[in-house]
């Protein structure tokens, strides 16, 4: 199998099976309503009565989020006459179709109000769905090429409307005009693997390694799109030329949702879905690289070093999804969290940032995970395999009881990375190994086995230095054991800090954010607010008999006191006013920063200029 995505229709057709197409049409029925209107009709279908069905989940997002809840209506016709359509599960459902029956039209409508990258949402201003939320599967039909007619919406208030997809139109290239139209597919697989939008979106093209990409922005917003597509085009090519060309993809697309505040994305095969916050982007006479827009940057490069990192080089356990249920890998440190330190790792050495702005992006991220015990008790392994049921689903007692494969994982790569090139002299890095991975794995589309990403260190690291790095590197991932960062930092000429986030004491609590009281989210293991018996729900009225009306009221009272200070804290349990004595501690030294030695010796120097660029 091509890891090339196929852009035109012949290619498309190329290898794929004798089924007939399935067909899908899709249109905006009321957008005021947030309705679309879906037909699939299925040729020659199953006599004994053909099953489809909504997929639970999308790829990417690891959590089962039942979108088969959204669809308001279904009906079915035979050969143009009623049929019945019996629901067999929560997201399934199978038509009596009499035999020699020669079509099967199943006709549907999706509510779409969901403000994310995961399902679809439809109003006045604009359209936006994953194939995953809108397309039935077709029980038998999973390897049929599929034809999609996305038509023009009809409504007065979307006439100016235009729409954006790496999907490949029946005839043509992807990213050949914003029209709506026809499309086709290899497979189901491929067919939901294509987000769409539509809308009066800001559009804006840029070519890396000679394949266009195209940055669409929904929302109002004053982009600077010419800064974006110089910045975003670095680093699509540093990309590119660490996987070796050519890229897998022919075009590739940002489908970006502007909003007063937001974040997050979703990796396609060629294409991201994205949300921002409009003080993300960039503007016309900005100086620097404010904190936003790097932040922004480093989401737009984290969902597309995905394009190889687990959208080509993915788990076995993906291969193919099940999209009916979870699908368990201990993998997902590598997959998110080697994604996670590339992310950062491409905006230096494309020269989008300066070194120093990644040491700090990178302190950040040890602050991060050092600041929950949760670290010390689940490993990243684990963490991957109950994505679905812990990560996804944190509650209030997340920092003491998980770790982010995400962070952590990003960690650990860094760890790797360093212990490859120092025991090498900067012959090897972590980058020889992503290649391999890419050779053995993202080229051929075989499934990465649960020791894969083990063998490939252990194959790029040879012997010795291999083998003891890919049994250093399992133990890392199984286990809960502190990573020796400052001692793996010290041959690059870096040093690792930690001090207090504040001089001020400590109760051991964070409050959640916004809200009109002080409502207690979380409260940390071990600390003064745990062992007085503080909450998380509980809410803080007051400290010393002075109100409290939010973090920072109790940041400035704490300000004002020391470490071993009693202090006597009033909160609301429910209903029922309760009062605690908490002897205050002073604050974590869970504040990490690093900074270049000054003294660094020449090689110290040689091998940070190999991992960090010039």
């Amino acid at each position: 199998m091509s890891a090339r995505s196929s852009t035109t229709a012949a290619s498309s057709v190329a290898g794929m099976s004798d089924l007939p197409p399935v067909e899908y049409r899709i249109r905006v029925a009321d957008p005021g309503a947030h309705l679309f209107a879906v037909e699939c009709i299925v040729r020659n279908p199953d006599p004994e009565g053909q099953v489809v069905s909504l997929p639970a989940w999308i790829p990417g997002s690891y959590m089962i989020r039942e979108f088969a809840r959204n669809i308001v209506s279904i009906a079915a016709l035979a050969d143009d006459e009623p049929c019945t359509l019996e629901k067999l599960d929560k997201h399934t459902w199978r038509a009596a179709v009499a035999a020699g029956a020669r079509k099967l039209l199943l006709q549907y409508q999706v509510y779409a109000w969901d403000l994310s990258v995961r399902s679809a949402h439809l109003d006045t201003t604009h359209g936006f769905f994953n194939g995953t939320s809108v397309f039935l599967a077709v029980a038998g039909r999973s390897a049929a090429p599929c034809i999609v007619t996305i038509e023009r919406p009809e409504a007065d208030v979307c006439r100016h409307w235009k729409l954006i997809t790496s999907m490949p139109p029946e005839h043509g290239r992807a990213g050949d005009g914003c029209r709506f139209g026809r499309f086709r597919v290899a497979d189901y697989d491929e067919l939901i693997d294509h987000p769409v939008e539509m809308g009066e979106f800001s559009l804006a093209r840029f070519e890396a390694a000679g394949v266009p990409h195209d940055i669409a922005l929904s929302g109002r917003q004053d982009c600077d799109l010419e800064r974006l597509c110089a910045d975003l085009r670095r680093i699509c090519e540093w990309q590119i030329a660490l996987f070796g060309a050519p890229a897998p993809v022919d075009y590739y697309a940002f489908l970006t949702l502007v909003v007063g505040d937001g974040y997050g994305g979703l990796e396609h095969r060629a294409s991201t879905a994205l949300i921002c916050s409009r003080a993300d982007l960039p503007w016309k006479g900005m100086e620097g690289l404010p904190e936003a827009y790097r932040s922004f940057l480093g989401l737009c490069s984290h969902e597309y070093f995905h394009t190889w990192n687990v959208k080509r080089i993915k788990p076995a356990a993906f291969t193919p999804y099940d999209l009916t249920r979870e699908n368990h890998t201990r993998l997902l440190w590598a997959f998110e969290g080697f994604t996670s330190y590339y992310d950062d790792l491409a905006l230096v050495r494309s020269g989008v940032i300066g070194v120093e702005d990644y040491l700090e992006l990178l302190g950040k991220t040890v602050s991060n995970v050092m600041r929950g015990s949760g670290r010390l008790k689940q490993s990243v392994a684990e963490s991957s395999f109950d994505a679905w049921t812990k990560y996804y689903r944190q509650d209030e007692n997340a920092p003491n009881a998980i770790v982010s494969y995400y962070a952590k994982g990003a960690l650990i790569a860094l760890a790797l990375d360093l212990q490859l090139r120092a025991g090498s002299d900067g012959r090897i890095s972590l980058d020889d190994v992503m290649r391999l991975l890419w050779q053995r794995h993202g080229l051929t589309g075989l499934g990465v086995p649960e020791d894969g990403i083990f063998a490939a260190v252990r194959d790029v690291g040879g012997e010795g230095l291999g083998r003891r790095l890919a049994r250093w590197l399992q133990k890392a991932v199984e286990g809960c054991e502190e990573l020796p960062l400052a001692r793996l930092l010290k041959p690059m000429g870096v040093a690792l800090d930690a001090t207090p986030a504040s001089s001020a004491p400590v109760l051991g609590i964070k409050l959640a954010a916004g809200g009109s009281e002080a409502k207690v989210a979380n409260v940390f293991d071990a600390g003064p607010a745990q062992q007085a018996g503080v909450s998380a729900g509980d809410v803080l009225v007051a400290v010393d008999g002075l109100r409290v009306t939010g973090a920072k009221s109790l940041d400035d009272m704490l300000a004002r006191r020391r470490a071993g200070d009693e202090v006597s804290l009033h909160v609301f349990r429910r209903d029922e006013l309760m009062s605690f004595s908490v002897v205050l501690v002073k604050a974590p030294a869970d504040k990490y920063s690093l900074k270049l030695s000054e003294r660094a010796p020449a090689g110290a120097r040689a091998l940070r200029k190999g991992w960090l660029g010039s």
